[in-house]
């Protein structure tokens, strides 16, 4: 009997930590840009970089691919949209509540990409906490918020792509 019973929590446990509810957001910011106008394209680093999250991103499952309508987050999210054969979604930078509640309501498998001040920003409001801007030199951060029943967990990601330049 005992063995039973340890036999059902265990399957019960099991079920529960594969319930639905549970969804992983992933957010990035943009790759290099060029410095020349505020609409900067990515330099020729900033395209390998996100052709490098492309790869990244091979095998993990995404249903929604997020960018604010600039060209350096568009070309970052696009390589990566496409290969899921996704539309990127765009969103305003300035209205990150909004794009949290939107991400907390749709509990899908999301990839973020956005800008040094919004990034690290848009992680915190998921997993409610205060986060600080990205440093203006650095784009290989990848953070990746669970979300599950009991809250969200934070884990920060540095990917390995180094630019040859």
């Amino acid at each position: 009997i005992v063995i039973l019973l340890l036999t059902l929590g265990f399957l019960f446990d099991c079920s529960a930590q594969g319930n639905n509810d549970t969804f992983t957001i992933y957010l990035v910011r943009h790759a290099e840009k060029e410095n020349s106008f505020a609409d900067s394209p990515l330099t020729p680093c900033g395209e390998e970089r996100a052709e490098s999250l492309c790869g990244f991103f091979r095998d993990v499952p995404l249903e929604a691919v997020y960018s604010t309508n600039y060209q350096r987050t568009q070309n970052t999210a696009s390589p990566t949209a496409s290969s899921k054969d996704l539309a990127v979604q765009d969103y305003e930078a300035h209205a990150l509540n909004e794009l949290m509640e939107e991400l907390l309501r749709n509990k899908k498998d999301a990839l973020v990409v956005g800008h040094s001040n919004t990034t690290g920003v848009l992680a915190g409001l998921l997993i409610g906490s205060e986060l600080n801007d990205i440093n203006l030199s650095i784009y290989n951060l990848i953070y990746q918020v669970v979300i599950s029943n009991e809250g969200g967990r934070l884990h920060v990601l540095h990917s390995s792509f180094i630019c040859e330049e």
